[in-house]
């Protein structure tokens, strides 16, 4: 980690290297805008996967008084990893190739949604009318086609992963988030922000507009990016219920049982109140997750390279964060049109992953695309500690 101030800036500490850290001209710019927001905190913290995005850092964390910022949250508000460890200690190919088969009938990818409601896993409709008396307006607009889209993955980087622990057994991952509600709420309540923010002539930095937290609308962007938390959180535990009953049935057939612990769960964007270095303040993670004493996370990789299981150390510094996964290098068009098709296609053959690159526009999401997760988990060994080193076996990619 290193630290650095400007002048009427906040100071800025990062866990990536100095080199790679100015390297990225627009992140740098992102960053130090940040730090010069009048209500930000104490500092600004940027984890080892940092790279640029809307408005703010992916794994930037920053801490506000009295204001929440959408676009700090971002679009897929919510969006998280979830992980289970199964009994089996091994998993041949041809089962493997079953399960994945399966799991494309039972589980829609990309823009793809459910034909049906997915009932009985959201409390009704009628319940939310009746109780939320001040505004939920996305929420109860887009109820009806957030019902078909539980237990979907979604597109990007979202994925569901077959992978074999240092541990000695078989795990299950899932990447994904709120769906279209998440950046529903998202864009309505950043464009209210912008509209109060203009009305105020606020002085604010571009993409970072915010609502004040003791506002009606500052109080409705709380209530309905909590709802998307929870709705991705459903969203990711259908998913992973539904391949738990593939995995059941598939190893049934060869005569023998499966059992499964208890899921992890940790998201990545949403804003929370938490109380660091004496103050209550709000904590924005885009692209962060929780890193709390003892806290157990998930840092997955590419689908080239290992994932993680972790445990939090706690350290202030980071606001008690760390990476939510490897981070891109480079961006999607940019890996489609430079990388090598054949080259990314042979490593993951020669690792022996089932996995998702077909042609050149699945370069997206190929492992060159991605920084060094090695580099990423050596840069925050004062952030978590390693429990588990995950290895793929089999790749769905949104």
């Amino acid at each position: 980690m290193f630290t650095y101030k400007k002048e009427n800036h906040l100071p800025i500490k990062s866990w990536i290297s100095k080199e790679d850290y100015y390297a990225d001209e627009k992140m740098v710019e992102q960053v130090e805008n940040l730090a010069k927001l009048p209500f930000a905190f104490h500092h600004i913290a940027l984890s080892p996967d940092g790279h640029v995005g809307f408005g703010m850092p992916i794994g930037g964390v920053l801490a506000t008084k009295d204001v929440i910022i959408p676009n700090a949250v971002g679009v897929d508000i919510g969006c998280g990893m979830c992980a289970v460890k199964t009994s089996l200690t091994e998993i041949d190919k041809e089962t493997l190739k079953k399960i994945m088969g399966e799991i494309r009938k039972v589980i829609p990818v990309r823009f793809n949604k459910h034909k049906e409601a997915q009932e009985g896993i959201l409390t009704p409709k009628l319940w939310f009318e009746q109780s939320l008396k001040k505004e939920a307006k996305i929420f109860i607009q887009e109820y009806d086609n957030a019902e078909k889209s539980l237990g979907t993955l979604g597109g990007g980087n979202h994925f569901i992963e077959i992978q074999k622990g240092s541990d000695g057994y078989i795990w299950i991952m899932i990447h994904s988030g709120s769906r279209n509600l998440g950046k529903q709420v998202a864009d309505y309540y950043n464009n209210k922000a912008i509209k109060l923010n203009n009305k105020w002539f606020s002085v604010t930095q571009k993409e970072l507009n915010f609502l004040p937290i003791r506002s009606d609308c500052g109080q409705a962007y709380i209530r309905e990016m909590n709802y998307c938390v929870e709705y991705a959180l459903a969203n990711r535990k259908l998913m992973m219920d539904r391949i738990k009953e593939i995995f059941i049935k598939e190893i049934h057939k060869q005569n023998s049982n499966v059992f499964f612990n208890e899921m992890i769960n940790i998201a990545h964007n949403y804003a929370s109140l938490e109380s660091h270095f004496g103050e209550n303040v709000w904590v924005h993670r885009k692209g962060a997750t929780l890193a709390t004493k003892d806290t157990i996370g998930i840092i997955p990789g590419s689908q080239g390279t290992k994932s993680y299981i972790v445990k939090g150390l706690g350290n202030t510094e980071s606001f008690m964060s760390c990476s939510h996964g490897a981070g891109r290098k480079m961006g999607r068009n940019e890996a489609i049109k430079t990388l090598n098709l054949e080259e990314e296609v042979k490593r993951l053959d020669d690792m022996g992953v089932i996995h998702a690159i077909r042609g050149q526009k699945d370069l997206d999401e190929a492992p060159g695309s991605y920084k060094d997760i090695d580099i990423v988990m050596e840069n925050q060994k004062d952030l978590v500690e390693v429990l588990v080193e995950l290895t793929p076996l089999a790749v769905i990619k949104g």
